[in-house]
């Protein structure tokens, strides 16, 4: 049994990297020797198995060559020392400097997009690095349209797991909590967000959101909320270790991101029984767990009235809630890790 070795630039927050813990996890307690190569960081936030190998083989780059150098020899001195594994490449460039790292060396590539492939403006050497792999594993069929026919003919559509550990759903009074889990980046959209629950507070009185995520716009966020005058309702928490704990009593869970892979923080919050409300947005992985008005909420992306208008519903309409929570938690079995991973054993060949 050859080892996988997932590639990843750091593991220190976010949804691919908690996929690359999961699976990782799963894999290993099947008795796959795996390793998980970080090349631009040297933290791990998630918990993982102690048996494992976790190896640093660079740092963050920010273009410099000398550094993407030292990075592609430590890459090539590790498959060297390890031929024939299974590279699983989870990030465009990690997937680049791996197949220029291991040429010449025995070994089998499969890369996971991650994101929107649109979005990419480096898509020639993307689909280069890509065409060497046997396998390309997307998240949604909506992805496969942005590529090419050869790469399209090796894809494999696999969607994200639920984890395995997830607490019971929640059977008390939810809070009047809205929450969002993500990067504080422009792709998330919490301005908008922010400028909904504004609206929405107008009507309904007693609300908090509480945002779960750092990045780099935090400031600019933070100087909304206190020119909205909403210093005491909004509450920026930061990074959070235990999303599962801090979201599974809340009153609503809300996505308002302009694109998106698949939002791992919003398959736990509908496993949970959270009212979801997530924006139709490329590509596709909204859609694809939620049935508008059944399990969940759908709107533009973009639209504020429409977020407004949705969050009112859930807010003045308990019975719609609950019957969005009830369905919510019947994606534990559709996705549960184990008939996920069984999958990607399967499809990618493992």
């Amino acid at each position: 049994m050859e080892k996988i070795v997932f590639v990843v630039p750091n593991m220190v927050g976010g949804g691919t990297e908690r996929i690359v813990a999961l699976f990782a996890n799963e894999l290993v307690k099947r008795g796959y020797p795996v390793a998980i190569m970080i090349f631009a960081g040297d933290q791990v936030v998630y918990p993982l198995d102690e048996r494992i190998e976790v190896l640093f083989v660079g740092e963050k780059s920010n273009g410099n060559p000398l550094v993407r150098l030292k990075r592609i020899k430590n890459m090539r001195n590790y498959y060297k020392a390890n031929k024939g594994c299974y590279i699983f490449g989870f990030s465009v460039m990690g997937t680049v400097f791996s197949v220029v790292a291991a040429a010449g060396i025995p070994h089998r590539l499969l890369v996971s997009e991650r994101s929107d492939p649109s979005k990419y403006n480096l898509w020639r050497i993307r689909n280069w690095a890509y065409g060497k792999a046997e396998k390309v594993i997307l998240q949604t069929e909506d992805t496969k349209q942005f590529f090419p026919d050869k790469l399209r003919k090796k894809a494999v559509v696999i969607p994200n797991p639920v984890p395995g550990n997830m607490p019971l759903p929640y059977q008390g009074e939810r809070k009047k909590r809205i929450v969002s889990v993500g990067r504080l980046e422009k792709v998330k959209n919490h301005k908008l967000l922010i400028d909904a629950f504004a609206e929405f507070c107008k009507q309904h009185t007693g609300y908090e959101l509480h945002l779960l995520g750092v990045g780099e716009l935090e400031q600019e966020l933070r100087a909304q909320v206190t020119a909205l005058g909403l210093e005491k309702e909004v509450v920026f928490r930061g990074f959070c270790e235990n999303v599962l704990e801090e979201i599974k009593d809340c009153g609503m869970y809300v996505l308002s991101s302009d694109y998106e892979g698949i939002s791992n923080s919003m398959i736990e919050a509908l496993a949970m029984g959270v009212p979801v409300i997530a924006t139709d947005c490329p590509v596709g992985g909204t859609k694809m767990y939620i049935e508008d008005g059944v399990n969940g909420l759908l709107v533009p992306v973009g639209n504020q009235a429409a977020m407004v208008q949705a969050m009112q519903k859930i807010a003045g309409d308990p019975a719609l809630a609950g019957k969005l929570s009830a369905n919510g938690v019947k994606i534990r079995e559709a996705y549960g890790l184990s008939k996920i991973v069984d999958i990607l054993i399967k499809e990618a060949g493992i």
